[in-house]
């Protein structure tokens, strides 16, 4: 039995972000991520403003009227939402975590998904895969995802790239959409990354909190490492702390950034106290210009 505020909960994601699915991503997500082929659907005339390279030559001999053929997309796609669970997504500096924030994410991905009639399945993730839905239509499926993203407690409080994506390309054989959600704090991913760009449509969404690139002047504070559990002291007063914490954030940032770009992996960075779904259409509206 689900507590009634898991449910209340729920339910207000699900209305939020299934709005904005339907007024703000859905074309996009249909234009940016296409089905695996086209499947031939009829012989019509022409009719000005269709492209010439669609006319029918043997159909327009034989009547002497220009025709052109039309196609169907055959999407039937799988979305895969693979999402990191680890301790790191506890950190949020303002009224959402990043666990929160991937939520939400992963939500408006799934409403797109369902709009475009498309399945969606998840994988949820530490230092080993921890959850798997298999991909599926409806909306109770989808209430389901949402469900287990935000209240899924993780056994383990690790990262392991690698490990999500070497079990997608596994279970996956076929081309799918496959949509990372982390914060990307591991180094070890690079080979599993580069198989899954080949195989599938990847798309990388790097979520993170304004924390973990400057750090504020409040004097001294006691650190910890969310998922190795170390704890440090420091003095946030001190200028030259706070020039070497953003120094090693951007470097970090800029690993990453040459990480996904050796793998051809389309990325887009969220932070949590961002208007996340104006970055989302803005990501979706320079795919779709990039491929056409």
């Amino acid at each position: 039995m689900i507590p009634r505020e898991y449910l209340r909960k729920i339910r207000r994601i699900e209305l939020r972000t299934s709005r904005l699915a339907q007024e703000t991503l859905s074309g996009a997500y249909h234009s940016v991520f296409k089905g695996r082929g086209l499947d031939f659907e009829e012989v019509r005339e022409y009719q000005p403003g269709d492209e010439v390279r669609t006319i029918d030559w043997n159909v327009t001999a034989r009547t002497g009227r220009a025709h052109v053929r039309r196609y169907r997309e055959e999407r039937e796609l799988s979305l895969v939402i693979v999402l990191d669970v680890s301790a790191s997504g506890s950190l949020g500096s303002g009224a959402q975590t990043k666990r929160e924030l991937a939520a939400e994410v992963a939500s408006v991905l799934a409403f797109s998904a369902l709009k475009n009639n498309d399945r969606v399945g998840l994988v949820l993730f530490s230092d080993h895969v921890e959850l798997f839905v298999p991909p599926r239509k409806g909306r109770a499926h989808v209430f389901r995802i949402i469900r287990e993203i935000l209240f899924f407690s993780p056994n383990k409080r690790a990262t392991s790239l690698a490990a999500a994506l070497s079990f997608v390309n596994q279970v996956f054989p076929r081309r799918a959409v496959v949509a990372v959600i982390s914060d990307f704090l591991d180094d070890t991913f690079e080979r599993a990354l580069k198989i899954a760009s080949v195989r599938h449509d990847l798309i990388a969404l790097l979520v993170y909190d304004a924390r973990e690139r400057q750090l504020p002047d409040v004097g001294w504070v006691c650190m910890e490492d969310a998922e190795s559990g170390e704890i440090l002291e420091v003095n946030t007063s001190n200028a030259r702390v706070r020039a070497t914490f953003e120094h090693r954030a951007r470097e970090r940032s800029e690993r990453l950034r040459k990480t996904l770009q050796r793998t051809k992996t389309d990325f887009v960075e969220i932070a949590t106290s961002s208007a996340y779904h104006l970055t989302l259409r803005s990501f979706f509206e320079r795919r779709a210009r990039a491929r056409t």
